[in-house]
C-alpha cells in the first residue's frame, strides 16, 4: 500500500490532478494507493504533526498563499519526513529551490498524465525496494516504519526491547528479544549477543574477547564464548560481500 497526499490551493487544478492519480490507481490496483487531499499546506502540516499522517508521495503546488510548498517541504524535512515530493508549479523559476529540499520531481502546469505516471512509475519503484529495509513496529499505540539501517542495536529490558537508533533516539517495543529476533533474521547483518543484545555488524566500530564498541559510542560487555562467533560473523559479513 501507497499513501499519496494532494496539496493545491486551487481546487480546479486539485481535481485535475486527483483525476489523474485515479487513472493511475486503475492502471495500477497491484499498489494499493490511497490518496488524501488538502486546499493549504497548513492543513497537510498539522495532519502530518497531530495526527503522524506519513505520506510516502506528495504531489506538493508551490503558488499558494499564507504558505508556499517550498516552505511547507523545509518544515516537513525539520520534522523528519522523508516523503518523495513532486512539485507541481505554473512556472520553473523555483527549480533550485525545489531540489534543495530533496524533491524528486518537478512538474510544470499544465501537468501532462504521461509525464506524472512517469514520475509515480519511478518513485514508487524506489519505495518498493526501499520498503524490503523496514519494519513495521508498533510503538507507542502507533505503527511506525523503523528503517533497519537505522537501528544500531537492541537491548532487552524485561518483556520490552529498546531499539537504539543512529539519530541517537531510542524506541521501545513491548516484545521478547526472541520475537525481535525472528522480525530481524532475514537481515544477515543483525546478531544475537548473549541474552540481552542484538547488534548490528554495520555499526561496530571495534570489538575484541571483552567487549564491542559500536558507532554510537556504545560499549557492550561480552559474555564468555560469545567473541570467537561474533568475530567470524563480523568477518564473513564485511569480507563475504555484506
Amino acid at each position: 500500500m501507497y499513501q499519496i497526499a494532494l496539496c493545491d490551493d486551487e481546487k480546479t487544478e486539485l481535481d485535475k490532478t486527483q483525476a489523474m492519480l485515479a487513472d493511475y490507481k486503475k492502471k495500477h490496483p497491484e499498489y494499493e494507493i490511497i490518496s488524501e487531499c488538502f486546499l493549504d499546506a497548513a492543513q497537510l502540516l498539522e495532519r502530518v504533526q497531530e495526527h503522524g499522517y506519513m505520506p510516502d508521495i506528495l504531489l506538493l503546488d508551490i503558488y499558494m498563499p499564507h504558505k508556499t510548498g517550498i516552505c511547507a517541504a523545509k518544515e516537513l524535512r525539520k520534522l523528519g519526513n522523508e516523503c518523495r515530493i513532486i512539485f507541481l508549479t505554473s512556472s520553473t523559476e523555483h527549480a533550485l529551490e525545489a531540489f534543495g529540499v530533496n524533491a524528486s520531481q518537478y512538474l510544470v502546469k499544465p501537468i501532462v498524465k504521461k509525464r506524472l505516471f512517469y514520475a509515480l512509475d519511478g518513485l514508487i519503484g524506489e519505495l518498493a525496494e526501499k520498503r524490503k529495509r523496514y519494519l513495521l513496529l508498533r510503538i507507542d499505540g502507533r505503527l511506525r516504519r523503523i528503517l533497519v539501517d537505522h537501528i544500531v542495536l537492541c537491548e532487552a529490558q524485561g518483556k520490552r526491547q529498546c531499539l537504539h537508533l543512529t539519530d541517537g533516539s531510542q524506541e521501545v517495543l513491548r516484545m521478547t528479544i526472541n520475537q525481535l529476533s525472528e522480525m530481524l533474521s532475514e537481515y544477515e547483518e543483525f546478531v544475537k549477543v548473549g541474552a540481552s543484545y542484538i547488534v548490528s555488524l554495520a555499526h561496530i566500530d571495534s570489538l575484541n574477547a571483552h567487549d564491542v564498541c559500536l558507532d554510537n559510542r556504545t560499549s557492550i560487555y561480552l559474555p564468555r564464548g560469545a567473541y570467537k562467533p561474533l568475530r567470524d560473523k563480523y568477518f564473513d559479513y564485511y569480507c563475504g560481500g555484506g
